[in-house]
């Protein structure tokens, strides 16, 4: 099966862990100590995260260290930006038609 980033954020412990790593690398097991989750379980995850293309695993020595990719990141950015756009419109043109209706009262 073919992941995308959009699953991989949908997983409120994948999350986690991307914050986790995003400002320092850490190793597995450095990793499932911040969770209350059996280390297969935190393997599965990051097993995800690999295929969506948000972790890259480095070996230092006999470690093996995740270090957060984000560019991949940049497609739900780019997706909810067009949201943002639309609502960002509507949200003018309320705010166009309310100023209307607050004349009209200041009028009357």
């Amino acid at each position: 099966m073919r992941r995308d980033v959009f699953q991989a954020i949908a997983d409120p412990t994948r999350r986690d862990i991307i914050n986790l790593i995003a400002v320092n690398p850490l190793n597995l097991n450095a990793i499932a100590d911040n969770f209350d989750v059996s280390r297969p379980a935190i393997s599965q995850h990051i097993k995800i995260l690999i295929e969506c293309g948000l972790i890259n695993i480095k070996k230092k020595g006999r470690e093996r260290y995740c270090e957060v990719q984000a560019e991949p990141l940049n497609q739900v950015s780019d997706w909810i930006a067009q949201f943002h756009k639309l609502w960002s419109e509507r949200f003018d043109r309320l705010d166009d038609i309310l100023k209307k209706m607050e004349s009209n009262t200041n009028k009357s």
